[in-house]
């Protein structure tokens, strides 16, 4: 079920975005040029792009100008030639504006302005509040993000850092994300941060206010370990490195990006007190990142995966064991209204706790009912055939059944699919 019609065009495949960003902080003012190579799926007299309350200057299909019309979030484009099915083509659209949220039933999404910065939380439909984009989370591509600002704020993007220059009083920045990523996931974290590398199993970047360094330190302490943990039970990490960004500001909660999570300054308190979240937003890379749902029905594959997680790194790291935490969100969701199905909880209830919770003791439920050979077998199987792909709950309950050895349908059924909360195995 699509949640969200109308975003995205299924006409085409975008397999590159090239984002070329000049912003200033102050006004919070961003001119882009964005240009999208691309594969049509049919023949295309006209397609779409998503794309928020920006002035579009230019539109161009294959370097010919495009008519074109803007408004209520869609930029349509008539290229100037019929392009042919499964024929490449490219856009390239020039805009202007004040960069601002899409509104959504959760605030808003996307691009916001923060005290002295910006930040980006694009999950799930807050892209188009900077780049126009095909919107949806089965269409991923490689990126370039080039971005220039005054040279007394760091940039951190998605990918690899591969330039920056600095001329007068700005700086540009340069990353290359090399593997495939939902436009959601794309991010842009500017502010004045401080540089600190995490010793780990593969590189991990934070970038923080000088302010909140001994805290940082000490929260983060246990991410290098805490990665070792996962690649033993979920497969080797899925990126080329791990960036952290601890925001000046408060945020309501951490947001996910590919290879990249971002906190707030409230997430930080020197006493590993939000550690879960630095799990939950980690195991992320995995499972949602790599790994990203085809359908915002399958949210459970991504908040699910990641609470789980969250259980995990308690038991590995000598905490309470997975089982008390099950025990614990069992009761309490027991007492909850018994009104959702995880694998379709609907556009409403998307990021509703309970999909989170239930959906880690299903998976909890599942290692019991499988043993811990067979589970963890499963998913390392899991984020390895997918890797970089999108996935479904069907192809995920295959996949157990053939570990298992045997058919866990009613299990499943009953998990996934039913209303009323089962018991614990």
């Amino acid at each position: 079920m699509n949640y969200f019609p109308d975003h995205g065009d299924d006409g085409y495949q975008v397999g590159r975005y090239d984002l070329g960003l000049d912003y200033r902080v102050g006004p919070n003012r961003l001119a882009g040029t964005a240009r999208l190579s691309a594969t049509a799926a049919g023949g295309l007299d006209r397609l779409a792009l998503d794309l928020g309350t920006f002035r579009v200057g230019k539109a161009l299909v294959d370097g010919a100008p495009a008519r074109f019309r803007h408004r209520r979030g869609k930029l349509h484009l008539t290229p100037a030639r019929p392009i042919d099915p499964g024929a490449e083509f490219t856009v390239e659209v020039r805009y202007t504006g004040n960069p601002s949220p899409v509104p959504s039933p959760w605030g808003g999404l996307g691009w916001e302005q923060l005290t002295d910065g910006s930040i980006v939380a694009g999950q799930p439909t807050g892209a188009p509040s900077w780049f126009p984009c095909n919107d949806r989370p089965d269409d991923k591509a490689r990126y370039r993000i080039t971005v220039t600002t005054a040279s007394a704020y760091e940039v951190v993007a998605n990918g690899r850092l591969t330039g920056r220059r600095r001329t007068g009083a700005n700086t540009t920045w340069v990353y290359e994300q090399d593997e495939p990523m939902a436009p959601y996931l794309a991010s842009v974290q500017i502010g004045r941060y401080q540089f600190l590398e995490l010793e780990g199993p593969v590189p991990q970047h934070v970038y923080f206010p000088s302010s909140t360094e001994r805290d940082v330190r000490h929260d983060f302490g246990r991410q290098g370990a805490m990665l070792s943990a996962f690649t033993r039970l979920f497969g080797p990490y899925p990126f080329g490195l791990y960036t952290v960004v601890v925001t000046d500001d408060e945020l309501e909660i951490p947001v996910e990006a590919q290879g990249m999570s971002i906190f707030g300054t409230n997430h930080v308190d020197g006493e590993r007190g939000q550690e879960r979240l630095i799990a939950h937003e980690l195991a992320h890379q995995w499972f949602g990142n790599s790994l990203t749902a085809g359908s915002w029905s399958d949210i459970w594959l991504h908040e699910g995966f990641a609470t789980h997680a969250e259980w995990l790194w308690s038991e590995e790291s000598g905490g309470e064991p997975a089982a008390a935490h099950a025990r614990r969100w069992h009761h309490r969701l027991a007492g909850e209204p018994q009104d959702l199905v995880l694998a379709d909880p609907g556009p409403e209830d998307m990021f509703d706790d309970r999909v989170y919770k239930r959906g880690a003791l299903a998976l909890h439920a599942l290692r019991g009912v499988m043993g811990d050979e067979a589970f963890f077998g499963a998913l390392r199987e899991w984020t390895s055939a997918n890797r970089h792909g999108t996935v479904t709950t069907d192809a995920f309950t295959a996949l157990a059944d053939r570990h298992a050895g045997r058919s866990l349908e009613a299990f499943f059924t009953a998990w996934l699919r039913e209303k009323e909360l089962p018991p614990l195995p």
